[in-house]
């Protein structure tokens, strides 16, 4: 393919859920729902859902195809050029929220979008990205997952890695807070710059390369000892999950604004959340140690 190919893409897509949500059931030990879905503005999806799992407290990997006659605000404010044109966007976006306090937070996603008009060159681009969110870090995770990140781009390029990090740095910090929200990983948009099969390639390779980038991670955490004190922690700290994916995050944005179906889009929530009033961790302790050494910006993979 020189030229976007959706219905390629979408074969593809479907491939990838099917191929991430075996690769969890085998660790988790309980079979994801399947639920199909139609937008009535056009399109749908599947989503696949697993909660009070063995080892994910909740965990979704979603398909979703959707298209409409002309962009949300959300779109047309970051691409006001595109308004009044014709669009479809499709792509797999998961998140997991493992029970074990140890196991960090995941999420990743892969997309293609399209806008037509009568008369004008098709617009497209891809997007996604993966990144990693723990309440007790472990340098071992952090260099693992973003060596699998870095491993990913490395054939397209060396300085992909670099520049995704750092976006993905920038993207994912809560401004209201001034703090990350997790460790990082890649994160892209817009991108078409290696043209189309190139382009094409590198989403793939990023989004077949998710579970050797967590799975050894959940492996590692899933079983270790914790009591209340860390599951508190885990629920205090899944609250800024929840900040970040509805006062900043663009694709749940457009999600909502495009019509999009509320249940597929909230999977991201966790389960159990808590918030307190101006709540610090006592100094030198292991929640301390989350917001010195971890909820930094830093190059994980230096010497």
């Amino acid at each position: 393919m020189s030229s976007p190919n959706p219905a390629a893409i979408k074969a593809w897509l479907l491939e990838l859920q099917a191929r991430i949500v075996h690769g969890l059931e085998q660790v988790d030990g309980k079979p994801f729902l399947r639920e199909e879905w139609q937008r009535p503005e056009g399109g749908g999806g599947i989503s696949r859902l697993v909660e009070e799992g063995n080892v994910l407290e909740r965990g979704g990997v979603n398909f979703s195809h959707v298209r409409g006659a002309t962009l949300p605000a959300s779109a047309t404010a970051v691409r006001p050029e595109l308004a009044g044109r014709a669009w479809e966007a499709m792509g797999v976006s998961l998140v997991l929220h493992p029970r074990n306090p140890y196991a960090p937070t995941v999420h990743m996603n892969v997309r293609f979008f399209e806008a037509t008009a009568p008369g004008k060159e098709p617009v497209w681009w891809f997007g996604g990205g993966m990144d990693l969110t723990p309440y007790y870090g472990e340098v071992e995770d952090a260099r693992h997952f973003h060596q699998a990140c870095r491993d990913a781009l490395a054939p397209f390029g060396d300085e992909l890695h670099p520049r995704f990090k750092t976006w993905c740095d920038d993207y994912f910090y809560l401004k209201h807070r001034k703090e990350p929200r997790g460790v990082g990983g890649i994160f892209f948009d817009d991108f078409n710059e290696l043209g189309f099969e190139q382009s094409y390639a590198m989403v793939r390779t990023v989004g077949e390369r998710f579970l050797d980038a967590y799975l050894p991670i959940l492996q590692r955490r899933k079983d270790q000892a914790y009591g209340e004190r860390e599951r508190d922690f885990q629920a205090y700290r899944r609250g800024r999950y929840v900040e970040f994916n509805l006062v900043w995050d663009r694709g749940t944005l457009f999600g909502l604004q495009s019509g999009g179906r509320t249940e597929a889009i909230l999977m991201s929530m966790p389960p159990i959340v808590k918030w307190r009033y101006d709540w610090h961790p006592e100094p030198g302790s292991p929640e301390a140690r989350l917001y010195s050494d971890f909820l930094v910006h830093r190059d994980w993979l230096a010497p």
